[in-house]
């Protein structure tokens, strides 16, 4: 895609600061860290979102990932823990339409977190609510 930023890194049209690259993916440093540490793992082959992207490199994706977090605990870098983020559509904070897997190093407060809605732990969904949603994804994948 020629207008896709992370296409142009691939291409090495825009500079990125790689830490793998092989057929199936490229991760490079996020200019924006969340932590030091933060890496961003894209597909080498444009999708623009999680219903594009083939089953292969999605696994090769979350293979590389994997990687990228055993180094980045191996690294020295402030870490405790890893979160793996992939936002799938504006709604879901999606900004660069080209699947992206963010590996973010974690540690004792840093301040970035995951929200949960204020109701969350205290409002459980009716069994028929939870029964029907899995219905409907059942059939879809069917």
């Amino acid at each position: 895609m020629s207008d896709c930023l992370f296409c142009k890194i691939v291409a090495g049209e825009i500079p990125s600061t790689a830490v793998l690259k092989d057929e199936h993916c490229y991760a490079f440093m996020d200019i924006r860290p969340i932590n030091p540490g933060h890496v961003l793992v894209i597909p080498v082959r444009h999708a623009a979102n999680l219903a594009e992207l083939d089953a292969g490199s999605g696994a090769e994706m979350f293979k590389s990932a994997q990687k990228i977090a055993a180094a980045v605990r191996a690294s020295g870098l402030d870490c405790e823990g890893i979160n793996l983020h992939l936002a799938d559509g504006p709604v879901a904070g999606q900004e660069v339409f080209h699947v992206h897997l963010h590996v973010i190093p974690r540690f004792s407060g840093d301040g970035f977190g995951l929200k949960f809605p204020p109701d969350y732990q205290q409002e459980t969904p009716l069994e028929e609510e939870i029964q029907s949603a899995a219905a409907r994804i059942t059939a879809a994948l069917e």
